[in-house]
C-alpha cells in the first residue's frame, strides 16, 4: 500500500489520491506488491530494496548512498503495549525533496507522527524534519516499553524475594517467574538492538546532512536524540545486568527447593533403613532361628523396626538437617 503526504500550511496532509508526485514530501510504502514497487521507482527514479535486502545485517547493507541518494535501515520494535513486543526493520530513503519509507508491517510510530504532523504539534518543514521526527517518536515508544519492563522487572523482584518459600504454591511461582525473566531478557535485547540500530542511522544521517552544508535545525534534533538513544542503551545495559541477577537468584532459589526434595528422599532412605534390614533378617528362611518361636518375636520385631526408625530421624531433628 502507497500512502503519500505532503506539507499543507506547515501541516502534514494525506494527499487525497496518494499521488506520489505533484509535491509529495512523504511516501510510505506498506508491505507493497510488485507492481507498487516499479511505480515508485519509476516515478523517482529511486531503487527500492526488497524485503530480504532489508533484513541483512551488514552495516554496508544497512546504511549506504546508491547515486548520492542515502538509504537507511534500522531495527524498530513494535506493538510495545503488548506482553511480546515485535521487530522489525524499515527503510527510509532520503532525496532532496522527498522521503521514502519502506515496511513491512505496522508500528504505531508511524500513524502517531503522522496524527501529530497533521495537528501542528511537530515541525514537518522538508523531508529530514519529517525523518526526524519519525525517529523521534520510535524513541518516545521505545522509553515507553523500557518503563514498563523496568516495572514488571521490580515486580518480578518483589515474586523472588518475598512471599512464602513453603509447600507446592513456591515451585510454581518460581517456574512462572523464570518464564517471566526470560520474556523480559528477549525484550530488553530487542530493545537494545533496535537502539544500537538508531544510534548508528543517526549517525549516518547526521554526517549526510552535514555535507549537504544545511538543516541545522535538524542536526540539532538528532544530536538530541542520539543523546536519547545513548541514555536509553544505558538503561537497557542496567535492566539486562538486573534480569542476570534475577535469573540468577531464581536458579538458585530452584537448585534449593531441588536440593530440599533430595533431603527428604535421603532422609527417608537412612530412616527406613534399619527397620528394613531387621525385616529382612527375620524374612530369611532359615530352619533353625530361635526368635521365630517367641511368643512375644513378632510384637518384639516391631517395637524395634519402630526404633530404628525412629532413632535417625530424632537424631537428624537433633542435629537441624531437617
Amino acid at each position: 500500500m502507497i500512502t503519500a503526504f505532503e506539507i499543507v500550511g506547515g501541516r502534514l496532509a494525506q494527499k487525497a489520491n496518494d499521488s506520489i508526485a505533484d509535491g509529495a514530501v512523504w511516501i510510505d510504502l506498506v508491505d507493497p506488491t510488485l507492481e507498487e514497487d516499479t511505480l515508485v521507482e519509476k516515478t523517482l527514479g529511486l531503487e527500492i530494496p526488497t524485503r530480504a535486502e532489508a533484513r541483512e545485517i551488514e552495516a554496508s547493507s544497512r546504511l549506504y548512498r546508491e547515486n548520492g541518494v542515502p538509504y537507511m535501515t534500522a531495527y524498530v520494535v513494535y506493538n510495545v503495549e503488548s506482553v511480546n513486543p515485535d521487530g522489525a526493520t524499515v527503510t527510509f530513503i532520503l532525496t532532496d525533496d522527498r522521503l521514502v519509507t519502506i515496511r513491512y508491517h505496522n508500528p504505531r510510530a508511524f500513524p502517531i507522527y503522522a496524527s501529530r504532523a497533521a495537528k501542528g504539534e511537530l515541525e514537518c518543514g522538508s523531508a529530514p524534519h519529517i525523518l526526524v521526527g519519525i525517529i523521534e517518536t520510535i524513541i518516545d515508544r521505545a522509553a515507553d516499553r523500557i518503563e514498563r519492563s523496568q516495572d514488571e522487572i521490580e515486580a518480578i523482584a518483589r515474586g523472588i524475594f518475598s512471599g512464602s518459600t513453603d509447600g507446592p504454591q513456591y515451585s510454581k511461582r518460581l517456574d512462572e517467574v523464570l518464564r517471566s525473566i526470560g520474556r523480559q531478557g528477549d525484550i530488553t535485547a530487542r530493545l537494545e538492538e533496535s537502539a544500537f540500530s538508531l544510534e548508528r542511522l543517526l549517525t549516518f544521517l547526521t554526517v549526510y546532512l552535514q555535507e549537504r552544508g544545511n538543516s541545522a535545525d535538524v542536526l540539532a534534533r538528532i544530536k538530541i536524540a542520539r543523546r536519547d538513544v545513548r541514555s536509553l542503551s544505558e538503561q537497557m545495559r542496567f535492566l539486562m545486568d538486573r534480569t542476570t541477577f534475577l535469573l540468577d537468584a531464581t536458579l538458585g532459589a530452584i537448585s534449593i527447593e531441588q536440593n530440599k526434595s533430595m533431603k527428604i528422599f535421603s532422609v527417608l532412605a537412612v530412616t527406613l533403613m534399619p527397620p528394613t534390614l531387621i525385616a529382612g533378617i527375620y524374612g530369611m528362611n532359615f530352619k533353625h532361628m530361635p526368635e521365630l518361636e517367641w511368643l512375644y518375636g513378632y510384637p518384639a520385631a516391631i517395637v524395634l523396626m519402630l526404633l530404628a526408625g525412629a532413632v535417625p530421624y530424632l537424631v537428624f531433628r537433633w542435629r537441624g538437617w531437617i
